[in-house]
């Protein structure tokens, strides 16, 4: 005889409870529950399971609360940080020699693993495109971890945060590092259902992981997922103290030892790294002074009004880059505590079919607020080198940069510290078609812009200096010939060349 489904009971512990005279909105609540049971009761032994979606009911609990107050950001107490908040990387001091193996051994680096390479034309994690000589982001990771244990002898092992997404995938990936320099430890981020924009029912009705129907909720869950995981426990006994976070997509993000010194020397429980903000990085968030308090401020969350107040690059001067230093002991209190209540990222999004859904999310970097000494630190730009386009990919795979022990650098060469903007249309969206229209990385030393629209291919050792701009018209093609010099020019039309 099968056994029954064991019914779950979803008790809400938030800090704030629907009012009992909005009877809509515990009609509501009631009945997500009952989905949410549901959903549980199907997979009875999986207690990860249920606590995420213990979680889940949680937080759109609060959502609905939120939303039948109208709860919004005062823009009136949006204000720039203090100065005291945002130090300046060049004012900080180096280690001594001496010092640095044992502050590394105090070290962990995790990498947020949980996106994959849709945007870009690939199936599969993003870690695992090939971004450089062959290598993908992972390699490159995971060759800057070797390096630093070999030359300091230590042990700073590598933390991959997946997602349902990912985790598959990686697990297999990892296999190849078995005998490299480096321990990896992977534990998977929560999944929770999408909700119809209407019912704000979950849509899906098994837990089977179907991307369309569950999702990662953005990488603010890292703090319970890890803490769950037990990974903090393990690393805790190992005697590692601080952990330094950032996307597995941003290149720039290696382990810098002056600011593990301020980690160390600061006393601060959480340091973010922002760095000046320019006209590309509009939509990044911030770190604001509101009402008294430091907190991280994304677009997601700006009323709507003031939008381009947000964007104005003279009102917020600098962005943060994900890549966050933390006390681990910090992380463990304030998940035991439960202290951390992120705000809400408001995810609106459309199903394949034509559903209308809603995404609840977070920012790791919105915890700030709660850790003790939390402050930011503006830190040269090479720091934030993220790829998150093929317009990226074509910078990163230029002579613009050289590749050592897994890091990238910009190369002493160019004349500007500072990347060209480069705009690659449509024809080269995907990985596989980029790479197709490319014989061999153009060198770009000397090159201020470029933008390509339409149908067009390089030959090999082709040189872009100044501005260029090439756009081959709808049914028309261009071919850049093989050692072709274009310097500050316009090229437009139907060009087929042959090399000679």
């Amino acid at each position: 005889m099968s056994e029954a489904p064991r019914k779950a009971s979803f008790i809400y512990h938030g800090k704030q409870s629907i009012s009992e005279d909005n009877v809509a909105a515990s009609d509501t609540t009631a009945a997500i529950r009952k989905s949410l049971e549901q959903l549980v009761g199907q997979e009875p032994s999986d207690k990860k399971f249920e606590l995420e979606l213990r979680d889940f009911y949680s937080q759109i609990v609060r959502y609905i609360n939120e939303k039948s107050k109208k709860q919004e950001l005062v823009w009136e107490q949006v204000n720039s940080p203090k100065p005291e908040t945002v130090l300046s990387y060049k004012n900080l001091s180096s280690p001594k020699s001496s010092d640095i193996s044992e502050m590394l051994n105090k070290l962990v680096v995790l990498k947020l693993n949980g996106g994959l390479g849709t945007t870009m034309g690939c199936v599969g994690p993003k870690s695992a495109i090939e971004v450089r000589n062959g290598q993908t982001f992972l390699d490159l990771t995971v060759k800057q971890i070797e390096y630093l244990n070999s030359t300091y002898n230590v042990n700073v092992p590598l933390i991959l945060m997946n997602s349902f997404n990912t985790d598959e995938d990686t697990a297999k990936i990892v296999k190849k590092y078995y005998n490299h320099n480096l321990t990896i430890y992977t534990f998977n981020q929560s999944r929770w259902p999408r909700i119809n924009a209407d019912s704000l029912l979950p849509i899906a009705t098994t837990p089977e992981p179907v991307s369309g129907k569950w999702y990662p909720p953005g990488h603010g869950d890292l703090y319970k997922s890890l803490y769950n995981s037990g990974l903090i426990d393990k690393l805790t006994k190992l005697g590692k103290e601080y952990i330094f976070v950032s996307n597995i997509d941003n290149l720039g993000a290696t382990v810098d030892h002056t600011l593990l010194k301020h980690m160390v020397d600061s006393g601060a429980e959480f340091v973010m790294e922002v760095t000046d903000k320019t006209k590309s990085d509009i939509k990044g968030g911030t770190i604001i002074d509101y009402n008294g308090t430091t907190r991280l401020l994304e677009i997601a969350q700006v009323p709507k009004l003031f939008i381009d107040d947000f964007k104005r690059v003279k009102k917020f001067k600098i962005f943060n880059t994900n890549n966050l230093w933390l006390k681990i002991d910090s992380i463990k209190t304030l998940v035991e505590e439960d202290k951390l209540d992120l705000e809400l990222i408001i995810n609106k999004k459309t199903t394949d079919s034509g559903e209308r859904v809603i995404q609840l999310e977070t920012a790791v970097g919105a915890a700030m607020k709660y850790f003790k000494g939390a402050h930011g630190v503006n830190v040269p730009r090479s720091r934030f080198l993220p790829v998150k386009s093929t317009s990226d990919l074509f910078l990163v795979t230029s002579d613009l940069y050289i590749l050592q022990n897994g890091m990238l650098t910009m190369n002493p060469a160019r004349t500007f510290n500072t990347a060209p903007v480069v705009k690659l249309g449509d024809h080269f969206k995907k990985v596989k078609d980029f790479q197709a229209r490319f014989k061999s990385p153009p060198q770009i030393l000397e090159l201020d812009h470029l933008s390509v629209t339409g149908d067009v291919n390089f030959g090999a050792n082709v040189t872009l200096t100044g501005t260029v701009i090439i756009v081959a018209n709808h049914g028309a093609h261009i071919d850049i010939p093989r050692g072709a010099v274009l310097n500050d020019k316009v090229v437009s039309g139907d060009l087929r060349l042959l090399d000679h």
